[in-house]
C-alpha cells in the first residue's frame, strides 16, 4: 500500500537490538489523532532519533543509527516503506542519538564520543561523507555518567545563524556556526550549567528569546534568554519538573527525556522515565517565569520522546519499554492532556510529523 503524500503521517523511531521495527511509517487521522501503520522498515539498525527534509524527488527521511559506530542514513519516504537513498553514512563519532537539518547538512550529536558531525546533503537528498566532526572536552561530578562529554541533541536556533549543542556529559551547550559552503563547525561559545544536572534536550519559545533546557541527572528545566545576534546563551533561572518527593519505577530516579513548548508559548512539557509521566508547565507572558502545574500518566512505561503534533492540539509519547506510542489530547485553556489511544511499537524511541 502506498500513499499519494506525506500529509497526514507519522514516522516513529525504535530500537531494532530490543525488538524494534527499526522505522515505522503511519497514517495520522486528523480528527482523533489515532495512528495507523502504513509499513515500516529494519534497514537502519536503532534508528533512535528521526528528522524530515527534502530532496530532488520529494520528502526525505534522516535517521541516526545509535550504534557504538555509529551512522546516519537517507531515506525516501514517497512509499509506505522507507527506502534507503544510498548507504549508511559513518558519523566518525560513536553512538549517534540526535540530529538535525542545518544549512544543507544533517548535524547529528554522538554521546558515544562527545562530538558533533556535519554531513552534506546531496541533490537527491542522500548524504555525502561526513565534512567535520568538532570534538568536545570536558567532565562532571556524576562518574558514572559524566566521565567525559556526551553530546545529546543538536539543533539549529530560530535566525538559522547557529547550532546549539546539549552535552549532558559537561553540563553545558555548545554553540557552533556551521560554514553551509565547506560543511565545517566552529565553536563559538559555551554556557555552562549548575553542575551535575545532565542537560539532556533544548527546546525554544516560539518568540524566539528563550530556551529551555531539560536536565537528566537532576528533573529540572534551566531558562536561558537566547540573543541570536551575539550567539549567546544566558541561563536565568531553573524549576523542578516533578512535585517534590516524587520519585520513579519501584523507589528509583526519574530521567527526564524531552521538553516541548506550545505553539502560542503558554505552556511547556516534560517527559519522565521512571516517575512515567508527562509534566505540564506553565509559561508566563514573557516565556522567562516556568511553574510545575501538574504531572499526567504517560500512558506506558519509560517515555523516551515526546512530541506535538502540527496542529498543537496533541501529544505523542514514545514509551520505550512499553513498546507503544500513546496520544493524548491538549486543553488549549490548562494545557493538561487527555489520553486518547495507543499504538504498539516496540522499543519506541522517537515521534516526528510529516
Amino acid at each position: 500500500m502506498d500513499s499519494s503524500n506525506g500529509a497526514g503521517r507519522a514516522y516513529i523511531g525504535s530500537f531494532t537490538s530490543a525488538g524494534g521495527r527499526g522505522i515505522t511509517v503511519a497514517a495520522v487521522d486528523e480528527e482523533t489523532g489515532a495512528l495507523t501503520v502504513l509499513g515500516a522498515t529494519d534497514a537502519v539498525p536503532d534508528p533512535s532519533y528521526l528528522a524530515l527534509g527534502r530532496g530532488a524527488g520529494g520528502a526525505v527521511l534522516y535517521a541516526v543509527s545509535e550504534t557504538e559506530k555509529g551512522a546516519a542514513a537517507a531515506l525516501d519516504v514517497s512509499h509506505d516503506v522507507p527506502r534507503l537513498l544510498g548507504g549508511l553514512r559513518p558519523v566518525d563519532g560513536d553512538s549517534p542519538t540526535h540530529l538535525a537539518l542545518v544549512g544543507g547538512h544533517v548535524v547529528t550529536a554522538n554521546y558515544g564520543s562527545g562530538s558533533v558531525t556535519a554531513l552534506p546533503v546531496l541533490a537527491d537528498g542522500s548524504l555525502g561523507a561526513a565534512s567535520c566532526v568538532l570534538a568536545n572536552e570536558g567532565s562532571g561530578p556524576v562518574t558514572e555518567r559524566q566521565e567525559g562529554p556526551h553530546a545529546h541533541q543538536v539543533l539549529p536556533d530560530p535566525s538559522g545563524n547557529w547550532v546549539l549543542g546539549v552535552d549532558l556529559g559537561t553540563d553545558s551547550v555548545r554553540i557552533c556556526a556551521l560554514d553551509a559552503e565547506t560543511g565545517e563547525l566552529r565553536a563559538h561559545g559555551e554556557t555552562v550549567l549548575r553542575s551535575g544536572t545532565g542537560p539532556r534536550h533544548l527546546a525554544f519559545h516560539p518568540a524566539g528569546g528563550h530556551a529551555y533546557v531539560l536536565n537528566e541527572l537532576e528533573p529540572t528545566v534551566t531558562v536561558c534568554r537566547w540573543d541570536a545576534t551575539a550567539g549567546v546563551l544566558e541561563a536565568v533561572g531553573e524549576t523542578p519538573v516533578l512535585p517534590a518527593g516524587a520519585s520513579g519505577d519501584a523507589g528509583r530516579a526519574s530521567y527526564p527525556s524531552e521538553v516541548v513548548v506550545a505553539h502560542d508559548g503558554r505552556f511547556l512539557w516534560v517527559a519522565n522515565r521512571g516517575h512515567d509521566s508527562i509534566s505540564v508547565l506553565a509559561l508566563d507572558s514573557t516565556g522567562e517565569q516556568v511553574s510545575l502545574i501538574t504531572t499526567v500518566s504517560c500512558g506506558g512505561h519509560w517515555p523516551r520522546d515526546l512530541a506535538l503534533d502540527p496542529s498543537g492540539r496533541r501529544l505523542y509519547a514514545a514509551n520505550e519499554r512499553s513498546g507503544d506510542v500513546s496520544w493524548f489530547a491538549v486543553d488549549p485553556e490548562t494545557g493538561i492532556p487527555a489520553p486518547e489511544g495507543s499504538l504498539e511499537v516496540p522499543a519506541a524511541s522517537c515521534v516526528i510529523f510529516a
